[in-house]
């Protein structure tokens, strides 16, 4: 065997060995991550007993209602509440930041349809959904975790260019292909572990990269350079504070067509109002990169940050998180992203078997 050829199998071996388990840790948490939001709804009767219901409009009470709801239990001169608008009947999912809170030390609530009930409250990491995603985005480390899956993805990246690079055929390529039902069991080993990684590698390479990109903004930033997201500071001073409905219409008008995603209220009154909408032609539904910032007092609209004006790194990088969590294509692709998210674990596991059985056979030789 060439001494390359040797090198990068033991490259292989070792990033395998090493980072292996938690490849597979990583991929079983984001298959259950697919349907985060239906897992979650159907785990939890007491969200969805309204489902069927008309989702309300922007222009809704229901609104200014449940902000109301959630501030007389939460309140903190610098907390902030964040409303989602699923346009789907039934509760309505809140978020509230407290002002000395990490921004993972979020409280997450459901308000009843019509925001004048709470009917669940639990802290952000508190119930298995949102525990499944931080073991996911940083094995429940914290921005150290987070850091370490990042980079531990370049060398997951490595790892599957590596086992290309091993298996690439030097004759026959139906015999590299082919699985031998009949051969020894170490044999079959490897043969599951070699077709499981190419069946699935181009997908893992998307997954792996576009999870690296997330997990590693500064990362993103120096590769596509996207438009950069400032507040602006808010001029109007006043006791008014206009409604979130006021604040809707302030956002539509600034961005026709777009649909409204999350609106954030701070509860300190100087700090704007900021609506978090999908543009049209925006690839990803319930986390986009529009924003529309608007003044608490006048209903001005402050900023705008439209995600089609951001030049070619803006819109490259709205791409980054419909690839990584498999909506870029609507239910076809979630359910194989679902499925990719089984083959970090069975390459693991082929590897580490076939690993082991070649070791016990020197052994014993």
């Amino acid at each position: 065997m060439a001494p390359y050829r040797l090198l990068i199998r033991r490259i292989h071996l070792w990033l395998g060995l090493s980072l292996g388990l938690v490849f597979a840790v990583i991929g079983l948490t984001g298959s259950a991550l697919v349907f985060y939001v239906g897992i979650d709804s159907a785990l939890h009767p007491a969200t969805r007993a309204a489902a069927g219901e008309a989702a309300p409009d922007w222009r809704s009470p229901v609104w200014d209602r449940a902000l109301a709801t959630g501030r007389a239990r939460w309140n903190d001169p610098g907390g902030r509440w964040s409303l989602e608008v699923t346009g789907e009947g039934g509760a309505i999912p809140a978020r509230y930041y407290a002002a000395a809170g990490h921004h993972a030390d979020r409280q997450m609530a459901w308000f009843s349809a019509d925001g004048a009930r709470i009917l669940r409250a639990e802290p952000w990491g508190g119930y298995l959904m949102s525990f499944l995603y931080q073991l996911h985005m940083e094995l429940l480390a914290g921005e150290a975790g987070l850091q370490f899956v990042g980079w531990a993805g370049v060398a997951l990246l490595l790892l599957l260019v590596t086992g290309l690079i091993a298996w690439w055929p030097r004759g026959s390529w139906a015999k590299a292909l082919a699985f031998k039902r009949g051969a020894a069991p170490i044999r079959r080993l490897r043969d599951w572990h070699k077709l499981t990684g190419l069946w699935s590698l181009i997908l893992l390479l998307i997954f792996v990269a576009t999870g690296v990109l997330l997990a590693l903004p500064v990362v993103t930033r120096a590769l596509f350079a996207p438009a950069a997201l400032a507040p602006p500071a808010v001029v109007e001073r006043g006791v008014r504070r206009i409604s979130v409905v006021e604040a809707f219409a302030a956002a539509r008008g600034a961005i026709p067509g777009g649909r409204i995603v999350f609106v954030d209220v701070p509860d300190r009154g100087d700090a704007p109002i900021r609506v978090r909408m999908q543009a049209p032609g925006e690839p990803h539904g319930r986390f986009p990169a529009s924003y529309v910032f608007v003044d608490p007092v006048s209903a001005r609209v402050l900023a705008v940050q439209d995600y089609r004006r951001g030049g070619i790194g803006t819109l490259a990088a709205g791409w980054i998180r419909p690839l990584h969590d498999g909506s870029v294509a609507g239910l076809p692709t979630r359910i194989l992203a679902v499925l990719m998210g089984f083959a970090p674990a069975i390459l693991f596991a082929t590897g580490l078997f076939h690993w082991l059985r070649r070791r016990r056979a020197r052994q014993q030789a």
